[in-house]
């Protein structure tokens, strides 16, 4: 009897196991039937044929991030994004290489204790970049008629067929006759059947980023058409279709925006001390207004006057008069005479100057060891760590008008064809949401109506339900360097390129998640 209550209370207590078993197999269909798994991931190309596609570029396409070309960069490029959806099963993309510059850092400069600088990770105890060990890259080893992104930090749109772009050591790494071949040369040589195009930033960027040192490194209007011109032609006379990016809002990105105009915090003791050296400065100027050699209004732009608190940079203008000889014309010892000559175009920053990431290291830097000359504060800092106003004139013309070629030159190529074989991506719709933007301010950048409805007035862009902040913090879409996307900024590009491809070709290629993907490295 004994027995037989064991074997009923084990029977008992199988039977209850079953019944929970299939208590909670019910459980788990409905939960399936209610929230179906995902099925595989899939897409069209449309009307486009993407079995090689060919990216052509400058840094932003090459993945230059951070100071450096590095290997994840390489892998995170809004090119090598878009080589990787084109693979979706029924989109029909083919492998995408790239020149891998095989290694973990790469090179941003010379090591003046030795060595070489690498790229740069975000200090979060110093709040500032800083540069990590690197190293010279190497020659690309791989196969060089494989190739699929042929984008070269530094290029202009000139230089896309130029032979001399072989002294650029990233094109010559993988250029397949250094000195005798060109960017162009090569991309066709792999036959592409779609491309995205990305150049024509450099064209101005390189002004801007020097402080509108030179006008000469802007590229006139009529060069860089009949280089576009040229470019396009033969990619699509190939009978490859492809999508154009526009020169971006680059004065918007934080290489522009991150040191403000008034960086130079100062205590009471040290503003009057500084303003009692400046007293002999501001007299000059009053008996030069006296004596009818300046106006008032001159004058009181150029007056040198400290507070406690934050004060702007001390600067050199160019377009302001040269004031050197009329220096000359007051009739001051030699010694005084010689103290003026720092100052001959020199006025303190005001809000419309737009002082560069390069000049943060700048500030206050001791230039002669006495701990009396510093730049930016008792003289001026240097004309290529500022962007003034009229400057910034300058390289927003050069955008729009290259805007505007572009826009032209696609609109008389389809036309040629007969049909739509390129389509234009407009980056600054994102540009201007990212930027916060005003409709108003859009507007009067001569954006476009896209880009005039994205502009919201508030910093950032929502992606996924998250703002993303328009600097290089962990939250924010762009790398240390204050000009290149980071991952993330490269995702939200490769998705509205997407969208342009999808919108323009018929095609259904799914975007891809941003949010998982890196913002900025990030150091103690």
């Amino acid at each position: 009897m004994k027995n037989l209550k064991i074997y009923l209370f084990a029977l008992l207590t199988f039977v209850f196991a079953i019944q929970s078993c299939d208590e909670d197999v019910d459980l788990i269909a409905q939960q399936l039937a209610d929230n179906p798994l995902p099925g595989e991931v899939t897409g069209t190309p449309g009307s486009l044929d993407l079995s090689n596609y060919v990216s052509i570029g400058n840094s932003i396409a090459a993945g230059f991030q951070d100071g450096a070309l590095y290997t994840d960069a390489q892998n995170q490029s809004f090119a090598t994004f878009l080589g990787r959806q084109f693979q979706v099963t029924g989109v029909g993309g083919g492998s995408f290489n790239v020149p891998s510059i095989n290694s973990a850092n790469g090179f941003s400069g010379t090591n003046p204790a030795g060595g070489f600088f690498g790229r740069f990770e975000l200090s979060l105890s110093l709040l500032r970049p800083l540069p990590t060990a690197g190293e010279l890259p190497e020659a690309f080893d791989g196969d060089k008629s494989s190739l699929n992104n042929f984008a070269v930090p530094g290029m202009k749109m000139t230089d896309i067929s130029n032979v001399g772009l072989a002294n650029n050591g990233l094109y010559a790494r993988f250029a397949t006759s250094p000195g005798t071949s060109t960017v162009l040369g090569d991309a066709l040589a792999v036959d592409p059947t779609f491309f995205t195009f990305e150049l024509g930033a450099n064209d101005v960027l390189g002004y801007a980023t020097s402080g509108g040192a030179d006008e000469g490194d802007i590229t006139d209007a009529a060069t860089f058409q009949a280089n576009l011109q040229t470019s396009l032609g033969a990619l699509v006379g190939s009978g490859a279709q492809g999508v154009v990016m526009n020169v971006p809002l680059i004065l918007t990105a934080p290489f522009f925006r991150a040191v403000p105009y008034n960086a130079v915090p100062l205590d009471a003791a040290t503003a009057n001390a500084l303003n009692g050296g400046f007293a002999g400065f501001n007299q000059a100027l009053a008996g030069m207004v006296q004596a009818t050699l300046i106006t008032q209004a001159d004058m009181d732009q150029r007056m040198v006057q400290y507070a406690a608190g934050p004060n702007p940079i001390l600067i050199v203008d160019d377009a302001l008069e040269d004031l050197g000889p009329k220096f000359d014309l007051l009739g001051l010892p030699a010694t005084l005479r010689a103290g003026l000559e720092p100052f001959r175009q020199s006025r303190p920053a005001v809000a419309t100057d737009l002082a560069l990431l390069t000049a943060a290291g700048e500030i206050g830097r001791d230039l002669t060891g006495s701990g009396t000359v510093l730049s930016g504060i008792s003289v001026p800092i240097a004309d290529n760590f500022i962007l003034t106003q009229a400057e910034q004139v300058n390289v927003i013309t050069a955008r729009a008008t290259y805007n505007a070629i572009i826009s032209g030159v696609i609109a008389a190529i389809n036309a040629g064809q007969g049909s739509t074989v390129l389509a234009e991506y407009d980056i600054n719709v994102q540009m201007a949401d990212i930027a916060g933007l005003t409709p108003a301010l859009a507007t009067q950048l001569a954006l476009s109506d896209a880009a005039i409805a994205a502009a919201d007035g508030v910093l950032g862009i929502v992606v996924e339900g998250v703002n993303l902040a328009p600097d290089f913090s962990p939250n924010g879409v762009f790398s240390t360097d204050g000009i290149h996307p980071n991952p993330r900024g490269h995702g939200i590009v490769a998705n509205a390129i997407i969208q342009v491809m999808n919108d323009t070709f018929g095609s259904t290629i799914p975007l891809m998640s941003v949010l998982p993907l890196r913002s900025v490295l990030t150091t103690d």
